[in-house]
């Protein structure tokens, strides 16, 4: 069947990057479990909005931090090996999650086991991907990738409160263990780690550039790998301004608004379905705003887009507290605004970082600056729950986090410069070495 693929006229990287759209997709979709069913937790089992977000923000936590180890073991087994033991290890996480009946089994099942597996299929995933296949239209494959990341966590939201509402919290976590075993014999059958596994050269690679001339799979220790990468880069003050920005991303979009708007429009006395079906609306802005800032990202300066994202999005969440507080109107004006800009940031992030460090080196570095990225999330996630647990609302956390989000528009600025995207430099070798 591969072979047949093989002679089709379209390169074999589009069919990798649509099976890791999908993966990404559905990884994304098992990652928000959570959030739906926040409530349903607190009336079955009386725990708190702070106890349940504390679960969360231990996944979060765990989500970013897997992803450098991640990388580094991708470098070591293979992609495909790590993709189907993360799928399998959601199956198990959420099966075993329908049997809970205390909140540290909570901490345990979605904190700690659905953050690793997750974390293995996020961002990271398609920013290696995109580095090893594509050369022409990298950036446009990598705004792709990083939609569906965060669409398929919004598109799946409406679909996991039904099940919720109809059927009970546990049909949700059902629902995600059998979507991971549907998907892993689709990744056994089609994934190839690299283009030169099946003969070919990255998508818009020169002749000269063969499969054959791709770096060797690496043979050092991923755990050595990942901590060299990670001395070497904390040297860099490139490397502490992308993170400290993607800090307040991850704030801004997984912490506070994918893990409480919901919350917040019930606060407001919307329906959870309608809420998440909200919040799933934010998703479909998502796929157009990420998509084209990956176009833009293979054309324009990394930084200014970066500017413009952080800066629109700290002024829509400012306003968020007014739009709950008005029509419907202004919330879908929210939406709409805040959904093209929802993970825009990524495609320009991982650019910079490749650009920076060498696209050799970018999945382990962009790795621990998506766990800048999570650490942001777990926080925003646990200070929100807190917040609404002490203040009753959740006002005072929109407007800081939109003036954070200020600051971070700010600070991408000051990234030193870096060549057009479609010049060809020199990379710093800062990763450890096969």
């Amino acid at each position: 069947m591969l072979a047949k693929m093989m002679r089709l006229r379209f390169h074999y990287g589009w069919v990798i990057a649509a099976l890791i759209f999908l993966t990404m997709l559905l990884a994304a979709g098992m990652r928000s479990t959570p959030s739906v069913l926040i409530v349903p937790l607190q009336r079955e089992f009386g725990w708190s909005n702070a106890a349940i977000s504390l679960s969360i923000s231990i996944n979060l936590v765990i989500y970013g931090l897997s992803g450098p180890f991640t990388a580094a073991l991708m470098q070591r087994l293979g992609i495909g090996r790590v993709i189907m033991g993360a799928l399998l290890l959601v199956a198990v996480a959420c099966t075993l999650t329908t049997f809970i009946h205390d909140v540290w089994q909570l901490d345990l099942l979605w904190g700690l086991l659905l953050g690793m597996a997750t974390g293995a299929l996020a961002t990271i995933l398609g920013a290696i991907v995109a580095e090893r296949w594509f050369v022409k239209n990298r950036g446009l494959v990598m705004g792709i990738l990083s939609a569906s990341n965060a669409t398929g966590q919004l598109v799946f939201l409406p679909l996991l409160a039904s099940l919720a509402v109809s059927s009970g919290w546990r049909a949700a976590a059902w629902g995600t263990a059998i979507a991971a075993l549907i998907l892993l014999p689709l990744v056994f059958l089609f994934f190839r780690d690299r283009p030169r596994d099946i003969g070919l050269r990255p998508y818009g690679a020169p002749e000269e550039k063969g499969a054959t001339q791709e770096e060797p799979q690496s043979k050092i220790n991923p755990f050595a790998a990942t901590f060299s990468a990670l001395f070497q880069g904390m040297r860099s003050r490139d490397f502490w301004l992308l993170a400290g920005s993607f800090f307040v991303c991850g704030a801004t979009t997984n912490g506070l608004i994918g893990t409480h708007l919901i919350p917040a429009e019930m606060d407001h006395g919307m329906s959870e379905v309608l809420a998440a079906s909200m919040l799933a609306l934010i998703g479909i802005f998502d796929l157009i705003g990420t998509t084209a800032s990956g176009w833009l990202s293979d054309r324009v300066d990394s930084r200014w887009l970066l500017c413009w994202y952080y800066g629109l999005r700290g002024l829509s969440l400012i306003f968020l507290p007014y739009a709950l507080n008005s029509a419907n109107l202004a919330l879908l004006v929210f939406i709409v605004f805040y959904g093209l800009d929802w993970v825009a940031t990524v495609p320009p992030t991982v650019r910079l970082a490749s650009d920076i460090f060498g696209k050799e080196n970018v999945g382990i570095l962009f790795g621990w600056i998506s766990a800048a990225h999570q650490l942001g999330a777990a926080t925003a996630a646990g200070l929100a729950g807190l917040s609404r647990t002490l203040l009753g609302s959740y006002q005072t956390i929109f407007i800081s986090c939109g003036l954070l989000c200020l600051l971070a528009a700010g600070m991408v600025i000051r990234i030193g410069r870096v060549a057009r995207p479609t010049q060809e430099q020199p990379q710093t070798q800062i990763a450890a070495q096969s």
